[in-house]
């Protein structure tokens, strides 16, 4: 799995003020905000909804293309599509998903994927 796309936006949280202020700080707020639908379980969808807002927000000129019209880039860096960036967090979905049962609770968010 390539992934630059999430280093590219973890880098940017985590340097950004605004998003640092918010930031969840425990696996059951992370499930509290993810959870669009309060039924205590997170689904792809809602996974892969939640996790895609920093990288709009980066998107600036909002073509769905994280690149060098969103702002400074690192030398060398391509761009990242949302597209790659949404199968990239689906993966990685299934892969926190230990149980098998497509949802995902507290514990797993709390443990790194595979």
């Amino acid at each position: 799995m390539n992934r630059r796309p999430y280093a590219l936006l973890a880098g940017f949280v985590l340097v950004t003020p605004v998003f640092a202020q918010d930031f969840p700080r425990t696996p059951t707020e992370y499930l509290r905000r993810m959870d669009g639908n309060g039924d205590g379980h997170i689904d792809e969808a809602e996974y892969v909804r939640y996790m895609s807002q920093g990288f709009l927000r980066m998107d600036v000129n909002g073509d769905g293309v994280l690149d060098a019209n969103d702002g400074p880039t690192r030398p060398g860096a391509r761009p990242v599509h949302l597209e790659e960036f949404q199968r990239n967090l689906i993966h990685q979905f299934h892969k926190l998903d230990r149980n098998h049962d497509g949802v995902l609770n507290a514990k797993e968010l709390a443990q790194p994927p595979l």
